[in-house]
């Protein structure tokens, strides 16, 4: 799974950005849930979800910083 660009997401609406923000947070639960539970976890699929909300929250922080004129 490759990151994606910062480009392509900056062309999405706020909902859309939103609803990705709810999904990747959802996925690291499960992913938590099934290390907890001993479950087998590729490790490398913490570190890409955590790296897509850092870049879904960092966007979603500078339109609020944008929208306020800050």
């Amino acid at each position: 799974m490759a990151f994606p660009k910062m480009d392509e997401i900056r062309d999405w609406d706020d909902a859309r950005i939103a609803e990705e923000i709810l999904a990747v947070k959802k996925q690291l639960f499960e992913l938590r849930f099934r290390q907890a539970t001993r479950q087998p976890v590729k490790p490398h699929e913490f570190r890409h979800a955590r790296h897509r909300l850092a870049q879904l929250l960092t966007l979603e922080h500078e339109r609020r910083r944008q929208a306020h004129g800050s």
